[in-house]
C-alpha cells in the first residue's frame, strides 16, 4: 500500500514578486518582510519609476523594506544593478551597500547607517538647518519690501 504523501500531488507555491523577472520593476529589499505587519506604496516622482514599500512594524513604527526601480531606471551588469537616471543614483546612495541579485528582478541591499544621537547634528544636518535658516529669512525680508515696511531697530 501507497503512503498518502506518495501518492499526494506536489504543491505549488506563488513565487514572490520579481522573481521570475517578468515585471515591470527591480526588487530591491532592505529589510526582511517578516519584519513587518503592514505594507505602503509610495510613488516618488513619475509611474513606472520610483517607489518606495514602506513597513509597519507591531509597535508601530515605520521603515522602508523594499525599493522599485523601474526597468528604465537601472540595468543589471554582473549580478549588480546599476542605476541609469539621476533620481536612482541619488537612491542608490541612500543604500548602505550596493544591491546585489537574488534572483530574477530580486535584488538585497544593505539599509543606511543608524546615527545615533550623540553623533547628532552631523555636518549635512547643519548645512541643512543653516539653508533652510537663509531661505526663511529671505522670504521674511521679500514680504516686508512688498508690503514697503521697514524693519525696526533699536537704538
Amino acid at each position: 500500500m501507497a503512503r498518502a504523501s506518495e501518492t499526494a500531488p506536489l504543491r505549488h507555491h506563488r513565487a514572490k514578486p520579481g522573481a521570475k523577472g517578468g515585471g515591470r520593476f527591480f526588487h530591491i529589499e532592505v529589510r526582511p518582510s517578516r519584519q513587518f505587519v503592514d505594507f505602503r506604496v509610495q510613488r516618488l516622482g513619475a509611474a513606472d519609476g520610483i517607489e518606495r514599500v514602506a513597513g509597519q512594524r507591531a509597535d508601530g513604527s515605520w521603515d522602508t523594506a523594499t525599493w522599485l526601480i523601474g526597468k528604465d531606471h537601472a540595468h543589471v551588469a554582473h549580478r549588480r544593478l546599476i542605476p541609469d537616471s539621476p533620481g536612482a543614483k541619488k537612491m542608490f546612495k541612500g543604500l548602505g551597500s550596493a544591491p546585489l541579485q537574488i534572483a530574477g528582478d530580486r535584488f538585497r541591499a544593505k539599509p543606511r547607517r543608524n546615527i545615533p544621537e550623540s553623533e547628532k547634528p552631523t555636518p549635512a544636518m547643519r548645512r541643512a538647518q543653516h539653508a533652510n535658516i537663509k531661505t526663511a529669512q529671505a522670504a521674511l525680508r521679500r514680504r516686508r519690501e512688498a508690503a514697503g515696511t521697514k524693519r525696526r531697530r533699536s537704538v
